[in-house]
């Protein structure tokens, strides 16, 4: 289905296109946020991706799986805005709020948890954590995530141990009741 929706969309068919966007909606706008840790920029960065990508869609060769060319796209964006933050503010902020809208009930403990752990991720530098996005919670293989990040899968693999690390002391320093800043 998505070959055909891809074929349509590649000669100018709106339509077909937005149907492949609904397909990896969820997943780029969970990186975009988490990325940019602002529900507002992650609007703005998502939008602005499915401009580029269907701008280009005529010239993607199909080298990688059309999720992971959006992925790529996305996570360009991304990186864009927070060099522009960066350079503005001339740091990136790390805020921990975690705004993100969740169809379960949270338990108390849970909903403490998910703040822990959205402040770790918060802490890690964003190629750091758009690499433990992609592999850990979307479930991507380190090839994937290597042609979506422009870099070879052994700096992948590098990011994600430096990440889980630094995840690790995080949640444990929490848990002992330590700052974890």
């Amino acid at each position: 289905m998505e070959a055909r929706l891809l074929a349509r969309a590649r000669t100018g068919d709106l339509d077909a296109f937005v149907q492949l966007i609904g397909m990896h909606d969820r997943a780029l706008r969970a990186l975009a946020y988490r990325l940019l840790e602002d529900p507002h920029q992650m609007d703005d960065a998502v939008q602005e991706a499915y401009l580029k990508a269907f701008r280009s869609l005529r010239g993607f060769e199909g080298r990688s799986a059309f999720g992971s060319w959006l992925h790529r796209i996305v996570y360009n964006v991304c990186m864009d805005l927070l060099r522009q933050r960066s350079s503005r503010n001339g740091r990136i902020s790390l805020s921990v709020a975690d705004e993100m809208p969740d169809s379960m009930p949270d338990p108390s403990e849970m909903a403490a948890q998910r703040v822990d752990l959205a402040a770790a991720l918060a802490s890690l530098p964003p190629k750091m954590r758009a690499a433990v996005l992609m592999v850990d919670a979307e479930g991507m293989d380190y090839q994937a995530v290597a042609d979506i990040l422009g870099v070879p899968v052994g700096t992948v693999r590098s990011r994600l141990s430096q990440a889980r690390r630094l995840l690790r002391q995080a949640l444990s320093e929490d848990k002992s009741g330590h700052d974890a800043s």
